[in-house]
């Protein structure tokens, strides 16, 4: 069997800050809508920053029954939601009728997993005693629970696992699912990243080490990728999902293809626990993997969703590394980063974005970057900003960045058959 078989994306599944479904967060960012405001999930008063880019209006008996809702922490209840939804776009039940179930896999990414668990369940430990912790604090929290859960529902008996790689950590799912078709590995993956990280711990955390914007009185407009006032990002909350399919396969069961992974490209920086390696070094060799490995060039690329997170570091160097990389096809084509208006979604972006990527390349038209008003020398490509662009996108690559120096670009296309 080749190992270069062409994989194709059949179902979209989103549940962001801005929508709960993927027409709603669609509409959301071309209407450039911010997800950011006050904290509802709890008590923020007294913590620095009291105010991120929460998943609103989330019902999750909509997609388990009441006894899962209360035995799930909510990035489980999301990546359960988001991958009903992609099923159910490319094909439900015929999917798993159609493939052998040892061919058929699941790979899910988050960066933290059940931290709101972990916290409850803490606290109660300390207020009531060992006896009191829940038997299903474990299964809540671990971070694979996502993985595990969709192949029980869906009867995928392939590959499965978690990856848990920071803000790189769904991008790295996506690539590990890429790869695991077009080797002949599976012929269906069901792949993507959740994350639910409002907590009091979480945003105390990020606060203190100063990474979070401090515009409370804001929020909408705090997340301000590329501007030269960026303070730091908004903590968001979300899933991706995503089935991908071999070519052949989706064609011959008669499926609707969405788009194409073409390549895929990983990197470490080697450098530093938080800050970027100089110049995007680490983030360069990514994004020059992935054109290679989808066997296209930098003129090729017509679009690049940014890991563009709002924080001063990360900005600059992506845009030193894209230069770099792009030559004088990055002046020509729009940088934009969709975490103005989401926030960052942590191990859930590099999906989410995988995701938008692909409806931008369907749709001809690209999803504007909000919050840009002053620029900044070192950040001097387009970001378009103005407001949605219409144009033919047949290439896009996107981006993921993470604490530890994990790097991943995915590239994504148009599908053409053959």
């Amino acid at each position: 069997m080749s190992d270069r078989r062409r994989v194709v994306v059949t179902g979209l599944g989103l549940i962001t800050p801005v929508g709960l479904s993927v027409e709603e967060t669609w509409e959301a960012l071309l209407a450039g809508r911010s997800g950011g405001a006050p904290i509802t999930q709890f008590d923020a008063s007294d913590q620095s920053v009291r105010f991120a880019c929460e998943v609103k209006g989330f019902d999750p008996e909509l997609y388990m029954d009441r006894k899962e809702v209360r035995r799930a922490d909510r990035f489980l209840q999301l990546a359960l939601g988001a991958a009903q939804q992609a099923v159910e776009q490319a094909g439900g039940a015929s999917i798993a009728e159609s493939v052998p179930a040892e061919r058929f896999g699941v790979i899910v990414g988050t960066g933290i997993g059940g931290l709101t668990t972990m916290e409850t369940q803490h606290a109660k430990m300390l207020e009531q005693g060992p006896g009191r912790v829940s038997p299903f604090f474990i299964p809540m929290f671990i971070g694979d629970m996502s993985a595990g859960m969709i192949s029980m529902k869906y009867g995928a008996r392939g590959p499965n696992y978690s990856t848990m790689s920071a803000c790189a950590s769904s991008g790295h799912a996506v690539g590990a699912a890429f790869r695991s078709i077009r080797t002949g590995e599976t012929d269906v993956m069901i792949t993507g990243g959740s994350e639910a990280t409002v907590t009091p711990l979480c945003i105390a955390g990020f606060a203190s080490m100063k990474a979070l914007s401090q515009r409370n009185d804001s929020p909408a407009t705090a997340s301000r990728p590329f501007d030269l006032t960026r303070d730091g990002f908004v903590l968001g909350e979300g899933a991706g999902i995503l089935v991908l399919e071999a070519e052949e396969h989706a064609v011959a069961r008669g499926a609707t293809i969405l788009g194409e992974l073409a390549g895929f490209g990983q990197s470490a920086d080697a450098y530093h626990i938080t800050s970027p390696a100089p110049e995007g070094a680490g983030a360069q060799i990514a994004m020059r993997l992935a054109l290679k490995d989808a066997g296209i060039q930098a003129t090729d690329v017509d679009y690049i969703n940014a890991h563009g997170t709002s924080t001063p570091a990360n900005d600059a160097a992506e845009t030193t590394a894209i230069k770099a990389v792009l030559g004088d096809r990055a002046r020509e084509i729009i940088v934009g980063s969709t975490k103005s208006m989401t926030g960052h979604t942590l191990g859930a972006a590099g999906a989410i974005e995988a995701a938008v990527s692909l409806l931008v390349c369907a749709r001809g038209v690209i999803p504007p970057t909000i919050n840009y008003e002053t620029p900044d020398p070192e950040c001097d490509l387009d970001c378009g900003a103005g407001g949605p662009t219409r144009t033919s996108v047949r290439t896009a690559l996107s981006n993921s960045f993470g604490f530890g120096g994990h790097n991943v670009t995915l590239a994504v296309r148009t599908w053409e058959a053959a």
